[in-house]
């Protein structure tokens, strides 16, 4: 799957949970726009992304953590996060 498509999923799938509209998101894009994102014919910028995850009151990490999620259980959850802190903490001890 394209990134901008696994990106769409997420933020339609994070949307219905928020129980937020394509509206909701008018202060920050349209719903024109945020349609074409979910039908991954576009990709936000990282200023986007952090503005819709403002929106979905998440964490942008989250949005793109999802994106790049194929399953949801609390062990694959478990295993994302872990290997994320990892890898984090990695690259602060580099500095």
């Amino acid at each position: 799957m394209r990134s901008e498509a696994r990106f769409g999923n997420a933020l339609k799938r994070l949307r219905e949970i928020a129980n937020v509209t394509q509206e909701d998101f008018g202060l920050v894009s349209s719903r024109t726009y945020i349609s074409t994102i979910e039908r991954g014919l576009k990709s936000p910028t990282l200023g986007k992304i952090e503005q819709l995850a403002d929106v979905l009151g998440v964490h942008p990490l989250t949005l793109l953590t999802v994106a790049y999620m194929d399953r949801f259980t609390p062990k694959d959850i478990e295993q994302t996060t872990t290997t994320l802190r990892a890898q984090l903490l990695e690259v602060l001890s580099e500095n």
